[in-house]
């Protein structure tokens, strides 16, 4: 994403915080980024789609972050975890993740809807197997319940502690505190051997759809890298690498991509003088025609 892109959704985001993301209107985001609505139009289709792709820039910054924190750590450490929960909630506070998922979830659009509900699954396997990691794989047949019930238990007490004491007060307290609570009820909770929810219903619950766009854009970043690859003069070659990256951004941050864009980004690649791989090229167009067909 080029500089000017990440200053609209930036300015995006501030707008959806101050005013709400229903009452920003396209005009108030090109009043404050001092873009034209030809340039906004270049970078989303809509304003939702600025939202998505807002959204997930949040959450990958968050899914970096505290995966981070994992490296050359036990992951069955119990205060690793504690840390990656209090960074998430912190990045959550500063970026009002909370406020933007809220407005989500009343809206009636679909593509919206399934963006938190995407977003909801992950978080839930995300917890279920950090859960296997600290409690054990004897435990995990009751450990998406209890992933499930320690979300709703952070979530509220967050929610309760902040109105009493102010966002400024401690999270880690918070943290800790729905921790203690969620070790002993995973305890209660296989010694009853009581089950709600089997953690193979995971697997259901992840949208095929998603999967098959990750693995589409895994095999186009990959194919783009070996393009970039057999341009060996950088200056020369400048204009080809920005039409590679053009195709892979529209592909990764765009709703709706638009193909006659990334045809005519095509024909000037597979025109260009002998610079690539013709078998490259060919899997480049393959992998996009089969995509957007």
């Amino acid at each position: 994403m080029n500089d000017k892109k990440q200053n609209v959704v930036k300015v995006a985001h501030q707008l959806f915080i101050e005013k709400g993301f229903q009452s920003t209107s396209i005009q108030d985001i090109l009043d404050v980024s001092g873009i034209a609505k030809g340039t906004f139009y270049n970078y989303f289709s809509s304003k939702n789609e600025l939202f998505i792709t807002l959204f997930k820039t949040i959450l990958k910054e968050v899914e970096t972050n505290r995966n981070e924190l994992l490296i050359g750590e036990d992951p069955a450490n119990i205060e690793i975890f504690i840390k990656q929960i209090e960074l998430q909630m912190k990045l959550n506070q500063v970026n009002k993740l909370v406020r933007l998922y809220e407005e989500v979830i009343f809206s009636k659009d679909k593509d919206l809807k399934q963006l938190v509900n995407t977003w909801q699954t992950k978080e839930s396997t995300w917890l279920y197997h950090r859960f296997v990691d600290l409690f054990g794989a004897d435990k995990k047949a009751y450990l998406l319940d209890c992933a499930i019930m320690f979300a709703a238990i952070l979530h509220y007490n967050i929610r309760y502690y902040y109105r009493v004491h102010g966002p400024q007060s401690n999270m880690n307290l918070v943290v800790r505190y729905c921790v203690g609570r969620i070790r002993m009820m995973v305890n209660e909770v296989a010694e009853s051997q009581e089950q709600l929810l089997n953690p193979e219903i995971l697997k259901d619950w992840m949208d095929i759809s998603e999967n098959k766009t990750q693995v589409f854009q895994a095999e186009l970043y990959d194919i783009v890298m070996v393009l970039k690859s057999d341009l060996s003069n950088l200056e020369r070659h400048v204009q080809y690498m920005e039409l590679l990256d053009f195709i892979l951004d529209e592909f990764q941050h765009t709703l709706n991509p638009r193909k006659f864009l990334i045809d005519s980004a095509l024909l000037s690649l597979e025109t260009a003088d002998n610079l690539f791989e013709k078998a490259d090229i060919q899997s480049l167009r393959k992998l996009v025609e089969v995509h957007l067909n």
